[in-house]
Formats: C-alpha cells, structure tokens, sequence
C-alpha cells in the first residue's frame, strides 16, 4: 500500500435498522416483529424495514404492495421523522465527546475521525466499543461500526457484522481486504456498474486492480480513475464537519391518484410548509425551485426554475410551484409531489486549501 498519503484513524457508525428500531424502542409491542417504516400494503414505498421483516426480503424503496406479498404478517407504521431527528441529535452529543471531526452522512450514519481524540485513546477500536456501549446505554439503540485508515474502508467495514457488531481493517490487512473483497460490497458500485463489471470479468477486488487506470477510464469514464485508487487503498477525503447543505426537499405519496390540479396545488402548499419550515430551521434558503412529479404509471418527470434571488418563504416558494404545474399539461394522474430547493445561499468562495496531513507511521494500533 502507498505511504505517502495521510494515514488516519476513521470510524464509520451505522445505527441497526433505525427509523425501525426506533418505532420498536418506543413501541415495545412491536418489538420481534416484522415492521416497515413508510408504505402501506395498498401503495407507498417503504422507507426502512426491521431485521425482522428482511429476513422475508422486505427491504427500502420497495413498494409496499410487494412488501406485503413478502411478508404477509408486515406490520406498517407511519414515519416520525422529528422523532427521528430527536433521536440522531442524541447520537451525536455522544460522538463530539470523543472528537469534533464529526461528519454526518444521514441521521443514523456518521464518519468519525479519532486519529487524535478527547479521550486520548489510541485505539479506534475501543473507542468505536465504547461509542457503541454508550448509544445502547443512554439511547437504547444498537450500532454498528467500520474502523480503518480512511472513510471508504470503515464504510464498507461497518456492513460486515451487522447488526450490533463492528469490524476493524487494520493498515496492514487493507490490501488483502479489499483483493478478497465481492465487487458488489464496494461503495459506489451499484447494480447497473456492478452488472457491467461482471460482463468484464470484474467479479473481486484482485480483479478490479489488475485493470489499468486507462483501462478503467475507458470503460467507467471518470469514475474509472475513483476504482482504481479506491482498490489500493487510497482514498483521502478528509472527516469534513461542516458538509455544506446542497438542497432541501419534501415528498408526499398519495393514498390515492390525483388528477385535478386543484387538488394538487392544496397538497402542493402544504408541502411547501414543510420545505419552508425547513429551510428556516437550517437557516437557509435557495434560488432553484423544482417540482417533482410521479405520474400513476411510475414514470417520473422534473421542472425546474431558477430566480434572481434567494427565497425560503412559502408563498414564494408556491409562486414558482404554480407556475411550473400549469407550465405543461399532465400526461396521468398524479400519485407523488415533491419540492426541492437547491443553488442555496450556503456556498461560500474558493479558497485556498489550508488542510493539514495527519502525518502516521504506516503500522499504528487500530
């Protein structure tokens, strides 16, 4: 593995079924059963399932009626999104105690980098134990934990002993990790990508890096150059605590078809609300307003306008919304709306790098 590129500690936490297991957490009555999140057994999709209901193959984004299908026995309950928030607030005071470089990627997953830590610990490991000690402890939660020397070897670690488990990676078992590694359980890879190495005889990690960048490039255009570095072990993106926000959105999932777009600016402006309430609670606000669109047969089509200034207020944001509805006839009915604001007032200038290398022996306790 190369040496000369910062070597870190990071720990990627993943919390176990989480939108799930807090429904059971708080809902001891549905604890042991098979549980979705989101969806209904006539329509919807679900937006997490419990361990319980995977073993039936229900998964997220599956539509509810083959949830049900699935698993006959599926309970469905409504999301409780403030609740979930509450409960990733709480998760992540537990993280700051150990250090500030504190990346959330969603609100049951996180990278940590504790290369140098609040509690001075020099195992990554043990901090990652007791990170998860504690969530179970004080928020009555499990988690699961990935811990190597940079973000896409945690992420893909954190995966391996699910759930309630974790997995260390260790610098001088990265090579040997990622060659033994099923190319499918490489971050960024996903089924199409996947399908397409499997046609190219790209089935490991070892395959993957018998590829030469401009082989790579060829086949997977930019992306190309990303496996190729990724499978040496190589992939410097830094813990960055303050990712910058680059849109903010709401949806709604009929219970039934609408095809009266009276109907649909009243749905229309109650999402708005919610896309307002949110970009004030972020302390934001944006230039392009789109509106989404889920006809009846699933197929999906945007529109989308960009104004001179910034807005967050919801009838401004409605203003535009009207105009991109009536801007083209309907060609269905209608059974999914949304709103997202992005071009946000959030970007700040370019300015010249000033991070800083860790600098790390090559053989350090994980």
């Amino acid at each position: 593995m190369e040496s000369d590129f910062p070597l870190r500690k990071i720990i990627h936490v993943d919390m176990d079924a989480f939108y799930a297991s807090v429904e059971q957490m708080d809902a001891p009555e549905l604890k042991g059963k098979a549980i979705a999140v989101g969806g209904s057994e006539k329509r919807g999709v679900v937006s997490a399932a419990s361990y319980e209901a995977r073993k039936f193959g229900v998964k997220s984004a599956m539509s509810g009626i083959q949830a049900k299908r699935n698993c006959p026995e599926l309970i469905f309950v409504k999301p409780r999104f403030e609740r979930y928030r509450e409960i990733s607030q709480q998760i992540r005071k537990i993280f700051f105690d150990y250090t500030d470089l504190v990346e959330p990627l969603s609100l049951d997953e996180a990278y940590l980098d504790v290369t140098v830590n609040k509690k001075g610990n020099p195992s990554a490991s043990l901090i990652a134990e007791d990170i998860r000690a504690r969530i179970l402890k004080e928020v009555g939660l499990t988690a699961s934990a990935g811990i190597s020397i940079n973000k896409f070897i945690a992420k893909v670690a954190s995966d391996y002993n699910k759930p309630n488990g974790q997995k260390t990676v260790n610098p001088e078992d990265v090579l040997t990790f990622l060659e033994e590694l099923d190319i499918r359980k490489f971050y960024g890879v996903g089924k199409v990508t996947a399908e397409k190495m499997y046609q190219l005889g790209i089935y490991t990690g070892k395959d993957l890096k018998s590829k030469s960048i401009e082989y790579l490039e060829s086949h997977f255009g930019k992306s190309g150059q990303y496996y190729y570095h990724v499978v040496r072990g190589v992939h410097n993106s830094e813990v960055k605590p303050n990712r910058i926000r680059k849109s903010l959105a709401a949806e709604r999932t009929f219970s039934e078809n609408l095809s009266s777009e009276i109907f649909m600016l009243e749905k229309l402006e109650l999402i708005a609300k919610e896309v307002s309430k949110r970009l004030k609670k972020s302390k934001v606000a944006g230039k392009t307003i789109t509106l989404k669109i889920k006809y009846s047969d699933f197929t999906l089509q945007t529109r989308s306008k960009t104004l001179h200034y910034f807005i967050s207020d919801a009838d401004l944001i409605m203003d535009t919304v009207k105009t991109l509805l009536i801007q083209e006839e309907l060609t269905n009915s209608v059974r999914l709306l949304g709103i997202s604001i992005s071009n946000l007032n959030t970007e700040k200038p370019n300015k010249p790098s000033d991070s800083k290398h860790v600098s790390v022996q090559l053989k350090f306790k994980f």
